[in-house]
């Protein structure tokens, strides 16, 4: 099996314009649905550990999807760290960051993007060697304001806010100058995945993929 070369956090929220956040509660969809979206021109594929299929499905993305950059989110502890990068993972997620899972990251060699919502958790990343963060929740925690306002004090990071994006709002976010990608769910609706409507989501997929033009013209 060929060895595949290490992701960078900036390669991760650099890629495309959105990073799907993916809950799959069955593993037979984990393989169709990463070639829905691949078809679509997204990725990098956040599937969330927040389902007992989850590490299954990214196992089985890992094997059977190569060309994605399949990645473990709602990462919260160090044993979620190394369950994922057994599975295949190739990235990290976390809904926050705590120094354990920051070390675990380090240990099993891949990139992180923890979730920051206030000044003090963006310090602390930044003394771990993070940059590239995901701002979460980002609505609930002040949405493209708080945004706005970081750019001054922490010129030298880029986010990822999720939580609240969708479709409507997601060209707003994306116009920020400190703004590399953002996370949303809407890419993976549960009904076209009970439904098996791999062109709904590759749909999705694509949309999401055209709104590069919005991060482009900064």
């Amino acid at each position: 099996m060929a060895v595949k070369s290490p992701l960078g956090a900036l390669d991760v929220v650099r890629d495309a314009p959105v990073i799907p956040v993916i809950v799959l509660h069955n593993a037979k969809h984990a393989v169709p649905m990463a070639r829905a979206l691949l078809a679509g021109g997204i990725r990098m594929l956040e599937v969330t550990l927040r389902t007992p299929a989850a590490l299954a499905c990214i196992e089985a993305i890992a094997r059977d999807v190569p060309e994605a950059m399949v990645g473990a989110g709602t990462v919260r502890s160090a044993d979620d760290a190394r369950a994922a990068a057994v599975a295949g993972a190739r990235f990290l997620v976390s809904p926050g960051l705590t120094g354990a899972v920051a070390q675990a990251s380090r240990d099993v060699q891949l990139s992180l993007l923890p979730g920051v919502a206030t000044a003090s958790e963006i310090m602390q990343a930044r003394e771990e060697g993070l940059h590239a963060l995901k701002f979460f929740p980002a609505l609930q925690a002040g949405g493209r304001a708080m945004l706005q306002a970081w750019q001054g004090p922490f010129g030298d990071v880029c986010f990822c806010p999720t939580g609240g994006i969708h479709a409507g709002n997601a060209a707003e976010f994306l116009a920020l100058k400190n703004v590399a990608c953002i996370g949303g769910s809407w890419l993976v609706p549960q009904d076209a995945l009970e439904q098996g409507d791999w062109g709904r989501i590759t749909a999705l997929a694509r949309a999401a993929a055209g709104l590069l033009i919005y991060r482009d013209r900064k």
